[in-house]
C-alpha cells in the first residue's frame, strides 16, 4: 500500500469517498498525470511538475495548488483561496468543472516548462567509410 492509500484509508468515510473520487477525475483528465505524496498530502504532478494536491481537514475537503485564472464565476459556490479551493464530500467539485481546472493547469505547466524533443543517439555514419 503506497502512501496516498494509507493517507485516504485514514479519513472518514465521506471523505474517502469524496477524494478517491476527486483523485479518479484528475488522473483520467489528461493522459500523462502521475500520482506522488508531497507536503503530507496525496498530490498529482504533468511533466515532472507539481500540479495539484488533496486533502482533507475537519469540515471539508480541499483542492490545493493556484486556481488558474478565469475560473471565479464557476466557482462562486466554493471557498476559494489563492491556493486552494475547499468543498464538502456532499457537494464536490463538478467534474467538468474540475477537468476544466486540470486542464488549464496543464496548460500552464506547458508554456512554462516546454517538453524538448530528445535527441537522437543514433549516429550517422559519414559518407564515404
Amino acid at each position: 500500500m503506497n502512501a496516498i492509500d494509507h493517507y485516504l484509508d485514514a479519513l472518514p468515510d465521506t471523505q474517502r469517498a469524496a477524494l478517491q473520487q476527486l483523485r479518479k477525475r484528475v488522473l483520467s483528465a489528461v493522459k500523462g498525470i502521475e500520482e506522488h505524496f508531497g507536503y503530507g498530502m496525496p498530490a498529482f504532478r504533468y511533466n515532472g511538475h507539481p500540479l495539484l494536491y488533496m486533502g482533507a481537514a475537519k469540515n471539508h475537503c480541499a483542492l490545493y495548488g493556484s486556481v488558474p485564472a478565469g475560473f471565479s464565476e464557476r466557482l462562486k459556490d466554493f471557498s476559494v483561496s489563492r491556493g486552494a479551493i475547499q468543498f464538502s464530500p456532499g457537494r464536490p467539485i463538478p467534474a467538468a468543472l474540475l477537468r476544466d481546472i486540470v486542464k488549464a493547469k496543464v496548460a500552464e505547466i506547458e508554456l512554462r516548462w516546454p517538453v524538448k524533443p530528445k535527441k537522437s543517439t543514433v549516429r550517422k555514419s559519414s559518407p564515404g567509410k
